[in-house]
């Protein structure tokens, strides 16, 4: 066995080892591309003919798969706890405030603090709050507002 080829299974297997690391882990960084360039070297280092390449590459694409598989079927039996999965309902969270708890504010008067663009801030009885104009068209700040409607946790307004 040559040099370059004991290389290239060296550069396979640490391919392997950092796409694994890479699964486990959201985003794409380091991990991943060090290991995609590390497999992709040592295919071209242990494959001897363009035959053999390509079945190297299909070879390390059916193990990349099987990995995969089996990361997702682990982080999806929940036996590991994974960064991507939100476990947490908002709902649970006592600062969660339902489309319904907003409901009150239907017809609730105040001022506009900023230009609303149509997005704005408005202040209603000294709270300010995040606000929409109904129609989408310019309302000038110090004007009199009146929230119109509740959707989507939007509070849209119209100009009084």
């Amino acid at each position: 066995m040559s040099t370059a080829m004991t290389i290239g299974i060296i550069l396979l297997i640490a391919g392997f080892i950092l796409v694994g690391i890479e699964m486990c882990i959201p985003g794409f960084g380091v991990f991943g591309i060090s290991g995609i360039s590390c497999l992709v070297i040592g295919i071209f280092l242990t494959a001897q003919s363009i035959e053999q390449g390509i079945m190297f590459t299909i070879i390390v694409i059916v193990i990349l798969a099987v990995m995969l598989t089996l990361m997702m079927l682990i982080v999806h039996s929940r036996k590991v706890i994974s960064p991507m999965i939100l476990n947490d309902e908002m709902k649970n969270n006592p600062e969660y405030i339902d489309e319904e708890d907003l409901e009150y504010l239907v017809s609730k008067e105040g001022v506009a603090i900023t230009d609303l663009r149509p997005l704005g801030k408005g202040d209603f009885d000294g709270i300010q709050l995040d606000v929409k104009s109904d129609d989408g068209k310019f309302i000038k700040h110090d004007s009199k507002i009146q929230i119109v409607r509740v959707k989507d946790h939007v509070l849209s307004v119209k100009s009084l």
